[in-house]
């Protein structure tokens, strides 16, 4: 399945937003901000989780099976690792539905990094 438009993520505002981190105009990050973001970022570098995480934040109603995502070029135990890794930096979120695990990209934590990395601020 072909994916080629462009789909928005939600904009959380106000209290929906989780502020990770104050804006990075707003002066130095702490070393505790600072290994948060990272963690985040760095678990977004590798090419085959960003795929995933673009694959499950294009997906039609902004959730996607394992079963719909994982041809990445990997195999299936790479791809389980790889989607492990997003959910320990916080970037998605999962639930088991019999045999199946549906993911979701974590909006709140989306919009807190955007809003650190938000030079107007």
């Amino acid at each position: 399945m072909s994916n080629s438009g462009m789909v928005e993520l939600p904009v959380l505002q106000g209290a929906d937003a989780v502020p990770c981190c104050p804006p990075i105009t707003a002066g130095e990050l702490s070393v505790k901000d600072s290994e948060k973001m990272a963690a985040m970022f760095k678990a977004l570098s590798d090419p085959v989780r960003l795929r995933l995480f673009s694959k499950i934040a294009s997906h039609p109603g902004g959730e996607a099976c394992v079963c719909d995502i994982q041809d990445v070029g990997v195999s299936q135990p790479t791809v389980s690792h790889h989607l492990k890794k997003l959910r320990e930096a916080g970037l998605l979120t999962s639930e088991r539905r019999g045999t199946w695990v549906y993911y979701q990209v974590a909006p709140s934590v989306v919009a807190g990094m955007a809003a650190m990395l938000d030079l107007r601020g």
